[in-house]
């Protein structure tokens, strides 16, 4: 089981939002590269990175502080956020970034979904953000009224990397993951599925863990890293 520690990146600073809702943030690190950095001195093998700014905006807008990451480890990245068209797929996958997460896209433009599937084969995750089953798009902003379990299968055989569901109403508040549904996801396709969205103590890694069987193959946990609910020590320990 792979754990993403996650770097949400507004106006350059390493932040946590409750809800996804922007003017609710808490600044952790003025230095993503820095923070980047302690996260692979910890012994993570991925970083995850959100452009927050960037999902409301449409395009990306924290490039610097991105490129910054990149530079001060040697890790996979995948990154999401305002990412809209291939031509900026292609911009970050040439960058360095491991794979590129898309959600709006998938729901808003399925051609240009497929086509980046079809394109850049094993490099795009599907980006699931959900209130519960229905689906949020631009920065969580707008609600779809599209089922994710429905969506789902419209690129089941694309050639995802992985698919990452997060349940807003629980994200940032630590009151542990949404695992009825993110099993719910994972058994209905074959590509691996991300936890995210709640983490607030080691069973919610233990559980995630326990549910590799039905194909949930990580997690991404933000907040409960940064005000120290879970080490990273221990949360290696329990995916292990």
């Amino acid at each position: 089981m792979i754990i993403y520690p996650a770097i949400d990146l507004k106006e350059g600073r390493c932040v946590r939002l409750h809800k996804g809702i922007m003017e609710t943030e808490t600044v952790y690190n003025d230095n993503p590269a820095s923070q980047a950095a302690d996260f692979a001195r910890a012994g993570f093998s991925w970083i995850h990175i959100v452009d927050l700014n960037g999902a409301i905006e449409g395009k990306p807008v924290n490039d610097t502080a991105v490129r910054s990451i990149m530079e001060a480890v040697d890790l996979p990245v995948q990154l999401g956020g305002g990412i809209r068209s291939l031509e900026q797929i292609e911009h970050w996958l040439e960058a360095g970034v491991s794979r590129v997460i898309l959600g709006t896209v998938a729901v808003k433009n399925p051609d240009l979904m497929r086509k980046a599937c079809e394109v850049f084969p094993g490099q795009i995750v599907l980006g699931l953000d959900a209130y519960g089953l229905n689906i949020a798009t631009e920065g969580w902003v707008e609600k779809s009224g599209q089922n994710m379990l429905s969506l789902v299968q419209d690129y089941a055989d694309c050639g995802l990397a992985a698919i990452i569901y997060t349940d807003i109403t629980r994200d940032g508040t630590g009151v542990g993951l949404n695992m009825q549904n993110t099993i719910k996801l994972a058994k209905s396709v074959t590509v691996p599925v991300i936890a995210s969205g709640g983490v607030g103590s080691i069973e919610d890694v233990k559980a995630v863990k326990a549910a590799g069987k039905d194909n949930v193959a990580g997690m991404i946990i933000g907040k409960a890293l940064y005000d120290g609910r879970i080490t990273p020590e221990a949360a290696l320990k329990a995916a292990t």
